[in-house]
């Protein structure tokens, strides 16, 4: 890895994703960055784990079963109105299938930048070092 590319030590990633082959990706892809990862299944999983820690980022699917990543990012919003102490915790959405207005539609949910996958670890340096 480049040194300039580094980021963080330890950086505490909520991955929101229902696909096991892509958590497990994923999970290796941000462990080699250093990165604590804590894994949900779906959006109300993340929000539920979103409540209880804290966490640096959100790496969230945009379509999953039960809760999808907008509905998940606009209680995650909601949550930190509530509690100011919280802060903003930056929501990178991740998805496969991007369209025109998916940017559009991700930013009006609350979440902060749209990524597409597959995962590109400079791509998601570069993401993370804009939010510092």
């Amino acid at each position: 890895m480049i040194p300039e590319m580094k980021i963080k030590e330890n950086l505490r990633v909520l991955l929101v994703e229902d696909n096991l082959l892509n958590q497990k990706l994923l999970t290796i892809n941000l462990s080699k960055l250093n990165c604590i990862v804590t894994v949900t299944n779906n959006g109300q999983e993340g929000f539920d784990f979103f409540k209880k820690q804290k966490f640096d980022v959100i790496l969230m699917d945009l379509m999953m079963p039960i809760m999808d990543g907008y509905e998940a990012s606009i209680e995650i919003r909601k949550f930190e109105r509530e509690d100011e102490s919280r802060g903003h915790t930056p929501i990178i959405a991740f998805t496969a299938n991007t369209l025109n207005n998916d940017f559009q539609r991700c930013m009006e949910n609350g979440m902060d930048y749209l990524m597409e996958k597959p995962f590109n670890s400079y791509k998601f340096i570069e993401i993370i070092k804009s939010f510092e």
